[in-house]
């Protein structure tokens, strides 16, 4: 038998040694189950933390577009109180100016009459 065969039937016995059915280890079924859960409850408090941090942003979200909202609306509002007030002062000064102007013209009447 050469070197060559030597090699070869070596290697074919630690093939078969692999192959050979051995009993698991004690616990180990026990140990592959904890590892399988401690990853399930990892996994499910990352999707936790995760849904939690998606809600406090929609929550902030809604919150800020919320206030921006109501700014405007209060801007609105106060624009439209400013715009009413104007609009009020301009007809007093339209009455007013229009008293001027009919006394002005009564007092025009009456020094052509004199």
């Amino acid at each position: 038998m050469n070197d060559r065969d030597h090699q070869f039937y070596e290697f074919e016995d630690r093939l078969r040694q692999a192959f050979l059915r051995r009993p698991a280890a004690p616990g180990l079924k026990r140990r592959i189950l904890d590892r399988r859960n401690r990853r399930r409850t990892a996994g499910l408090h990352d999707r936790v933390v995760f849904l939690q941090r998606l809600a406090a942003c929609l929550v902030l979200a809604i919150a800020l577009g919320g206030a921006v909202t109501w700014r405007r609306m209060d801007q609105q509002r106060k624009g439209e109180a400013a715009r009413n007030q104007v609009i009020i002062a301009l007809r007093i000064t339209n009455h007013a100016l229009n008293q001027i102007q009919t006394r002005l013209a009564a007092r025009d009447r009456g020094n052509r009459e004199e």
